[in-house]
């Protein structure tokens, strides 16, 4: 299944080939990456929406040609009725996950794409909003087959997700779930986007878009009111970065788990020597992550809540501490919290060299499995990582941004090499991070780095045991050692899994060409120019 990596002069990855489609033709029309990337964002909002929808958040890292770096947090606030009181009076223990009171936060993602236009005009881009639309627009209107990925998908929690408002009459066909061959016309959708292409993204927010999604939401007695869309804006922030040996890697600070991702990079390089492929570099992975992930459980909250700053997980002496305390020949046992997502990541990098790295997401698939009526928008359930105990890390509380396990990465190489890569799968996004990016550091070229079988520490997508999971294809031999050093195996029993993510990369080499891949896991691929 190794695909073919593209080599040009501008490229684009997704997990949809619809998608990359869509970006490759606005690089064609002389878009820039950011430009392509809205397209991209839009036309898979629309045909994979088990994965991600307007009505979810968004991420940017974007690096300019220069070497300047932004970031964009385009991600919600719980809404204004969103409170312990109201769920605790409710008879919750814990927040559902499924229906109007899972729609518990404001959707970022549209205020994240137009955030990211601002700046992209400020780098000199000039296309019209409705030439970036005008895919995702025609999809919805002509229709679109559904994927491969979703007729594949099986929900967690799938009588409460048959049961939230919309979802069956929505994405079901004749009241069962779509066979292969169906096609999907989703017509209100579409005429959101078209008023949203004509108006302006704003208007999902403070316009009639978003008086319809108001309107919806209080009808099916979701917490979010039309006074938190108005409030809401994306904001610009400074992305968090690790120098390594050869290269720096950025990516998101809180919410998001990006600072665990570069934790792990930071902790495996101070273990010692490795060879690919080897118990050193697949054991010293495991440890790190969970290193990582224990100081990003206790720590990582709304960054206006934040006890620590991130980077001071990141200093020389921080991640020295954290790898000495690894035992390089026996597994540490370490609890892990249980961590779903599904979400798209997608790359672009244009002819003049701006690179983006992106991640769109609902959260679990179909999200809240809420769609309104009005606009054809299903809302996520970022909030049901919040907790109703006041007390917790991340309690829920009106106005607060929940715990994002979305995070886009982006490696700048020392011989001048940007590269945008990343992977959907919720706590599976820094481990598969890691392990594409190693390979490729170790020598692999991007399509077998991303091809090569993966693995994934903890308890996700709904299974009952916190296991190191393997895709089929080790040698054996390393399944044994691991195992003997204490690590608790599990086989897949499958060669490719999207369980294991749907991962991308895109390099721009330094003398400007353009190398791109994404996963033969998913739907989509790369293409360029």
């Amino acid at each position: 299944m190794l695909d073919t990596p593209v080599f040009a002069s501008a490229a684009v990855a997704a997990p949809h080939r619809l998608a990359s489609e869509a970006g490759r033709a606005v690089l064609a029309e002389g878009g820039n990456a950011i430009e392509a990337m809205v397209a991209m964002a839009a036309t898979i909002a629309v045909v994979y929406p088990h994965m991600n929808a307007i009505g979810g958040d968004g991420f940017w890292l974007v690096h300019e040609p220069g070497g300047k770096m932004h970031g964009i947090e385009a991600c919600g606030p719980a809404g204004s009725l969103a409170t312990i009181e109201r769920y605790r009076g409710k008879g919750y223990d814990v927040l559902p996950a499924r229906g109007p009171e899972a729609a518990l936060t404001v959707a970022g993602a549209v205020g994240g794409w137009q955030l990211a236009l601002d700046l992209s005009r400020a780098l000199g881009g000039r296309m019209p909003l409705r030439e970036l639309l005008i895919d995702a627009i025609a999809h919805c209107r002509e229709g679109y087959a559904v994927s491969d990925s979703e007729l594949g998908n099986k929900p967690n929690e799938l009588e409460a997700l048959k049961a939230a408002p919309g979802f069956v009459s929505s994405f079901w066909i004749d009241g069962a779930p779509p066979r292969p061959g169906a096609r999907r016309k989703p017509e209100a959708l579409g005429a959101a986007l078209q008023q949203l292409a004509d108006a302006g993204l704003d208007d999902f927010y403070r316009g009639d878009v978003g008086r319809e999604i108001a309107a919806d939401l209080e009808r099916i007695g979701a917490p979010v009111t039309r006074t938190d869309l108005e409030r809401y804006h994306a904001r610009s922030v400074a992305p968090l970065s690790l120098k390594l040996s050869g290269l720096t890697v950025a990516n998101l600070p809180p919410p998001t788990q990006g600072l665990a991702s570069l934790m792990i990079l930071g902790i495996f390089e101070r273990l010692g020597p490795w060879k690919l492929d080897s118990f050193e570099h697949h054991h010293g992975l495991i440890e790190a992550t969970k290193r990582a992930f224990a100081i990003r459980d206790r720590y990582v909250t709304d960054p206006a809540e934040l006890d620590h700053a991130p980077a001071e997980f990141l200093t020389e002496a921080a991640l020295a501490r954290e790898a000495a305390a690894i035992d390089m020949k026996r597994a540490a046992k370490l609890p892990l919290r249980h961590g779903d997502g599904d979400t798209v990541w997608m790359g672009a990098i244009d002819g003049k060299g701006l690179a983006v790295s992106y991640i769109q997401s609902i959260y679990w698939e179909y999200g809240s499995g809420c769609v309104l009526p009005a606009t054809g928008i299903h809302w996520q359930n970022r909030g049901v990582s919040f907790s109703l105990d006041k007390n917790a890390t991340n309690p829920l509380v009106p106005g607060r941004k929940p715990f994002h396990t979305l995070n886009p990465a982006l490696a700048r190489f020392d011989d001048g090499r940007v590269l945008p890569y990343g992977s959907m799968g919720g706590d599976g996004q820094p481990q598969f991070q890691a392990q594409i990016l190693t390979r490729y550091r170790a020598g692999q070229n991007l399509a077998t780095a991303v091809d090569a079988p993966r693995w994934l520490f903890g308890k996700t997508w709904g299974a009952g045991s916190a296991s190191l999971k393997f895709e089929d294809r080790f040698d054996p031999s390393l399944l044994e050692r691991l195992d003997a050093a204490g690590h608790p195996i599990e086989e897949s029993g499958l060669a490719y899994s999207e369980g294991f993510g749907h991962a991308g990369m895109l390099v721009k080499h330094a003398r400007g060409q353009v190398e791109a891949v994404h996963d033969p896991r998913s739907d989509g691929d790369a293409r360029g120019l």
